[in-house]
């Protein structure tokens, strides 16, 4: 009789967890095992684009693919610093909203706005801000006395990227504050006060209470974050169309050209199918790195 409910409990189980499987699927399963059988063909223009089969010859196309390099570098770069810039921040607004102060509820809550917006309408007002000639950004700049001509914010290299990369972390850092700021809540308070009666200073209980116990979420929060970064698009696309010269070309906006201006379906999905997998790596490996340096420190 235990053993039948218990097989009955189980099929229950399977059951429940049947449509969220199905979702899955269908969300995930589907999209990557589709792109994997498009990378195999190529777009055979003489006969009204009927797909041809070219078996790998696409994915040895992206070993020597310069540009396809150029815009993983770009991309690994504005992701390496965008993430770094939002940690550190994200943990200051955190311990910030972590104390008791007037109103706090109301400035959680305005903390939150700019990752609720979307994205394209955000670019949109950066855009603006960083316009050369009726934009914000120099305006101030000029009656601060920091420049004495405009910035061409977009129509530079190095200055486009920093745009990008501001716009980027105004937008995501509450996210990462969020999430680091439901960690802080979960560390017991008792640890400080014991610490506190010690002689600790408040940089010590930072470095030797909350950073360590915060780990967790803060390792999710930068790979979440590194995985989302490292596919931007909407951003890049409003402000910068990937411009000047391909300066802030990403990976994405390099897959959508070959897809839908070439019309290179079979190459684009096999672009995708290798960032996929060297991200996939990047993080697996990260991940590796860190669970081996958090079990030899608890070994030390």
């Amino acid at each position: 009789m235990t053993n039948s409910l218990r097989s009955q409990e189980q099929r229950t189980g399977l059951y429940l967890l049947l449509p969220a499987v199905i979702v899955l699927l269908l969300v995930f399963a589907y999209p990557i095992g589709r792109s994997i059988w498009l990378g195999f063909f190529a777009q055979n223009l003489g006969t009204e684009l009927q797909p041809i089969f070219v078996g790998l010859d696409n994915y040895i196309r992206i070993l020597g693919d310069a540009h396809f390099w150029q815009t993983f570098g770009i991309t690994f770069r504005f992701t390496v610093i965008s993430v770094l810039v939002e940690l550190i921040l994200g943990m200051a607004i955190a311990l910030v909203l972590d104390r008791a102060f007037r109103g706090r509820d109301v400035v959680r809550t305005i903390a939150l706005l700019p990752w609720a917006l979307p994205t394209a309408l955000i670019a949109l007002g950066w855009t603006w801000i960083f316009n050369d000639q009726f934009g914000i950004a120099n305006d101030i700049l000029l009656r601060l006395g920091l420049i004495k001509d405009g910035i061409n914010w977009l129509g530079e290299p190095f200055t486009a990227t920093l745009a990008l990369i501001v716009a980027d972390v105004w937008k995501t850092t509450p996210f990462i504050s969020i999430l680091l700021l439901a960690g802080l809540q979960s560390i017991p308070v008792d640890l400080y006060e014991a610490y506190a009666i010690e002689g600790a200073s408040p940089w010590q209980r930072f470095w030797q209470i909350t950073l360590p116990l915060l780990m967790p979420q803060i390792v999710v929060a930068a790979l979440f974050r590194f995985a989302q970064a490292f596919g931007i698009f909407d951003l890049v696309q409003v402000m910068t169309g990937g411009g000047p010269g391909g300066a802030t070309e990403v990976v994405s906006l390099y897959i959508y050209a070959n897809a839908l201006r070439y019309l290179d379906f079979g190459y684009a999905s096999a672009l995708i199918i290798v960032t996929f997998l060297v991200l996939v790596l990047a993080i697996a490996l990260c991940s590796l790195a860190i669970s081996r340096t958090r079990n030899h420190s608890g070994e030390v």
